[in-house]
């Protein structure tokens, strides 16, 4: 009898283990896709041509049963897109669900269906838990399918630039040293087994990295699940910081802490329908007290610029309470945030997927203005370009 019953126990079990198998680690191999695209610039010398194709391969993470996250730089003017099951190479045309040029993030899925690509990769959980001084893992994809990890150090967290040099968003920094790959353009970020962020950007004289983080991939992907995207919001000001004495004098502040000077507005920016003027000093942004140097004290991160109160922990359509002096006077403004499109500016502060607008008349040509037009004076273009048309391009969204 009692032998009966140790078969019939290693025999339940064994039943239980079928029903409710132990899940296995996460790793390259089951969580991560390949990525390849055909990519395709305008001219803006001759704005009727495009240049040659160039392929680019990156890593993307499979976030659902059907939707992997890359970088939006990672399909920038794309002509053709797929998706690649990391081990066997089976492969599906992609289509882009969502893309956001500013957050440097996108959302693609099959464009027709092909189960071979997603069989046996998972999709991965997120983590939003990373903070300055944690170890996290950068995770490639050999040639032959076998998965590649790096064990790097996040440094710090702030506010840095993405893919556009106008964007600046959260970013971790972080040192480690990272091997070439062929698909390592886009790199996902694990911390414990789950996905942690995207790789923006290496150095390898000093191996440090960026890495786009979770707070805006979590937002990126709550703004798609509607299936109307929004984007960010912007404040929409220009400012000077308070460091210097004279000015903390003439803006009435001498005695106050901190604060910061606005220089400009841009028209039907957040600032602007909000009541926001040229001249006001900043003192606080829904509580946050704003330094001379326009940064607050964050609970989680510490030290960071004031721009993630509005692009980091709100979205378009909130509200934040903004505390300026003016002329001498505290001031108390409710400012709806909005996102303006590149389209509502005079001259686009970028353009991807496109060129630009031209005529031909009389023999001539004409195009509208364009940065990538005045990047064709090359990597001087800012003092060889012509200043007024530089100066046109810089302040897009201020009066001339």
């Amino acid at each position: 009898m009692r032998f009966k019953s140790a078969i019939s126990a290693t025999a339940l079990w064994c039943a239980l283990f079928l029903v409710n198998p132990v899940s296995a680690e996460p790793t390259p191999e089951t969580s991560i896709i390949r990525v390849n695209a055909t990519l395709q610039e305008y001219s803006f010398i001759k704005p009727w041509e495009k240049g040659a194709p160039s392929p680019r391969r990156g890593l993307g993470a499979l976030i659902s049963e059907n939707q992997v996250l890359t970088t939006a730089e990672m399909v920038v003017n794309a002509t053709y897109i797929e998706l690649e099951h990391p081990s066997s190479g089976a492969k599906v045309p992609a289509k882009i669900v969502a893309r956001d040029y500013e957050a440097n993030l996108a959302l693609l899925e099959p464009a027709i269906k092909n189960a071979r690509v997603f069989e046996d990769v998972v999709p991965m959980e997120r983590t939003n838990a990373v903070k300055a001084g944690d170890k996290v893992e950068v995770w490639q994809i050999e040639d032959n399918g076998d998965g590649v990890t790096t064990e790097v150090e996040v440094l710090r967290v702030n506010v840095g630039r993405y893919f556009l040099s106008s964007s600046n968003f959260l970013v971790y920094q972080i040192k480690g040293s990272l091997q070439a790959r062929v698909n390592s353009f886009t790199l996902p970020v694990i911390q414990d087994g789950k996905l942690a962020g995207m790789l923006l950007s290496y150095n390898s004289k000093e191996q440090t990295a960026n890495i786009l983080p979770m707070p805006i991939i979590e937002a990126f992907l709550a703004d798609v699940k509607d299936g109307e995207y929004q984007g960010f919001p912007s404040l929409g000001i220009g400012f000077a910081q308070t460091l210097d004495e004279a000015l903390r004098e003439f803006a009435g502040i001498s005695e106050s802490d901190g604060g910061i000077f606005i220089r400009k507005i841009a028209k039907d920016s957040s600032a602007d329908r909000g009541g926001l003027k040229k001249g006001d000093i900043i003192m606080t942004i829904d509580g946050n007290a704003i330094d001379s140097r326009g940064n607050y004290e964050d609970p989680v991160y510490g030290k960071l610029s004031f721009s993630h109160i509005v692009r980091g922990n709100a979205k378009v359509g909130d509200s934040v309470k903004i505390d300026v002096i003016r002329e001498g006077e505290p001031k108390s403004l409710d400012i709806a945030l909005v996102r303006k499109e590149p389209t509502d500016y005079l001259i686009d502060p970028y353009m991807f997927d496109r060129g630009p607008r031209f005529l031909i008349l009389g023999g001539l040509i004409f195009q509208e203005l364009t940065r990538p037009y005045l990047e064709s004076w090359g990597d001087s273009w800012t003092t060889r370009a012509p200043f007024k048309l530089v100066y046109a391009a810089a302040n897009p969204g201020f009066p001339q």
